[in-house]
């Protein structure tokens, strides 16, 4: 029975590039030299610091055009609040999203069964499986998921006939 994965998994390899990048752009530019400014990645995590939140804002500019540059949508990135530490110094977390939550595999899950389509839709951790006879469908319900659900990064794998 022919079958797709719809995940939610970013390039993490990329990420990793990319935020070495931005490291390496801070290091280097004028207006960041004598400050706390920096960004780091520990699991899946992405921590900016910076001594006031507009350089917050200012390397998480770069860092969305490293991204983007290395085909790694944004829209993984799951901004946290600005949090004060130890005397000037700010940071913000920004978590890499991996993985489809329960609430948005439901929601998706829902969507497949209130098209009539003949498919069936069966979440298996963070994956949804969609199965169908036809192929058509299965192509039918990724437009159909791509047009619903704009604002999550998800990708298709794992399709078989």
């Amino acid at each position: 029975m022919p079958s797709f994965d719809t995940v939610c998994e970013p390039n993490l390899p990329e990420v990793r590039n990319a935020i070495d990048n931005t490291s390496k752009e801070i290091t280097t530019r004028f207006d960041f030299k004598g400050t706390a400014a920096a960004v780091e990645l520990k699991d899946k995590e992405i921590t900016l610091l910076g001594d006031a939140e507009f350089q917050l804002v200012q390397i998480e500019d770069i860092l969305r055009n490293k991204l983007t540059k290395r085909s790694v949508d944004v829209r993984f990135l799951d901004k946290g609040a600005v949090q004060k530490i130890g005397g000037d110094k700010v940071k913000q977390v920004i978590k890499v999203r991996s993985g489809i939550e329960s609430e948005q595999a439901k929601k998706i899950q829902r969507a497949i069964k209130d098209s009539k389509m003949k498919l069936q839709a069966a979440i298996q951790g963070e994956v949804v499986r969609v199965s169908g006879a036809k192929r058509d469908d299965l192509q039918a319900a990724m437009a159909l998921i791509k047009k619903q659900f704009p604002d999550l990064p998800l990708s298709f794998n794992n399709f078989r006939d």
